[in-house]
């Protein structure tokens, strides 16, 4: 395939529609503006959530809650995800990126204990879980808090 026998996919390439040419092309006169108003205009219409006076939306909706800026945001893994690593690893942050398991480390790496664990691995993590510290030690690994 070269260059010049690229083309588009049949039907996704249309004409332009030519508004004000005359009414027999169904866009003419007030070419689908209607009659007068702000609309009609040049440079008219309203800002996006203008609701032509009335309050708008954002407004009349009460506000609920708020945002902690002080929260620790931890990526959380579970005990099924340590499962694919060879007995007697050294799982942290950096190994658990590098396998896919997790994109971006945030605040910590936090374990939950969702999921089995039969391998003896050696977690070091920003927090555990009560049942992830259980399921890794019952397996006989360890559960270090970075």
């Amino acid at each position: 395939m070269k260059l010049q026998d690229l083309a588009p996919a049949p039907g996704t390439n249309r004409e332009a529609r030519r508004i004000g040419r005359g009414h027999g092309s169904g866009w003419g006169k007030t070419a689908g503006k209607g009659h007068k108003g702000q609309n009609a205009r040049s440079g008219g219409g309203v800002r996006p959530g203008f609701e032509g006076g009335q309050t708008r939306l954002a407004r009349r909706i009460p506000k609920r809650g708020f945002t902690n800026i002080f929260a620790t945001d931890y990526t959380t893994v579970n005990v099924s995800d340590l499962e694919k690593f060879v007995d007697g690893t050294v799982v942290d942050a950096e190994l658990l990126k590098a396998a896919g398991i997790i994109k971006k480390e945030n605040d910590g790496v936090k374990v939950l204990g969702n999921g089995e664990l039969t391998k003896k691995l050696t977690v070091k993590a920003a927090a555990f879980s009560g049942s992830a510290k259980e399921k890794i030690e019952k397996a006989g690994g360890e559960a270090e808090v970075v």
